[in-house]
């Protein structure tokens, strides 16, 4: 399918926001109100199959089960990370198949609570098993959070964040050769909330494969942060512990590095022309 050239695409976007206030369908994504209720619909779905996950999780007494909630902060995760290290030699399926789906999950619907999962990693598994399985988890729950954005979230992009959009756009229109260098400094650097890049990556014509390794490797350098950090899990007070400044340091020059072969070739061409 062919992509509509960048100029054509800023302006769709600064059109469609007008026709949303006069609340008419789009005719490429439909009303906005549709958009959330089938949103809300696949949301009810994908909460029906954690349930499912859930109910062959093992038989826990009540004070394990008020454990078992997405943990909001590091006394969560430390009470979370006692349930599932219990549980986790002798249900190590059950146990893996819960994290799996639940950072999954998390992602697609861009719910705060990733950070402490990836954390939880490093206390639960083996560092390459660890960071390969943070580094899937992020990889799908965003491309799922994609795809559900190119089905139904151009309404409310077109709504809600047109302009930064329109500004995103162009940007990476500068790096369409290298888009995927790009997409990995945006992913180890915070200069983009993640949820943003997730839902607007389809509007703005980032493929899915590139959008998806740019992911997967873009995540690893935080997540080995993450995962160390994991490993003194009962040290911890605060996910802001997990960060020091030679971690900070080292994720500086990895972004520059990722992002080096696109200025490289920039200034190659200018002095060539």
């Amino acid at each position: 399918m062919a992509r509509p050239r960048a100029a054509a695409a800023a302006t769709e976007t600064r059109e469609k926001p007008e026709q949303n206030n006069h609340g008419k369908a789009h005719p490429e994504g439909g009303s906005t109100r549709t958009s959330l209720l089938i949103l809300v619909s696949i949301f009810l779905s994908a909460a029906f199959v954690m349930f499912l996950v859930y109910k062959n999780f093992p038989q826990l007494n009540e004070e394990e089960l008020e454990m078992i909630k997405v943990p909001r902060d590091m006394d969560d995760a430390k009470a979370l990370g006692k349930v599932l290290s219990k549980y986790k030699d002798t249900f190590y399926v059950e146990v893996l198949l819960a994290y799996f789906v639940t950072y999954i999950f998390l992602q697609t619907f861009a719910i705060p609570g990733s950070i402490f999962l990836s954390i939880l990693s490093g206390f639960l598994y083996p560092f390459p098993l660890a960071l390969f399985l943070v580094c899937l988890c992020s990889g799908l729950g965003a491309s799922f959070c994609y795809l559900l954005s190119y089905l139904v979230g151009r309404p409310i992009v077109y709504k809600y964040l047109s302009e930064k959009a329109v500004k995103w756009s162009q940007q990476v229109d500068r790096h369409r050769e290298h888009l995927i260098n790009y997409m990995i400094f945006l992913r180890i650097t915070p200069f983009l909330p993640n949820w943003f890049i997730n839902i607007t990556s389809p509007i703005i014509n980032v493929p899915l494969k590139v959008f998806f390794w740019g992911t997967f490797l873009g995540v690893a350098p935080p997540s080995f942060v993450a995962i160390k950090a994991g490993t003194t899990l009962y040290q911890l007070t605060t996910a802001g512990e997990a960060v020091s400044w030679n971690s900070v340091i080292v994720l500086m020059v990895l972004a520059l590095l990722s992002i080096l072969p696109a200025i490289f070739q920039n200034k190659l061409k200018k002095k060539f022309e």
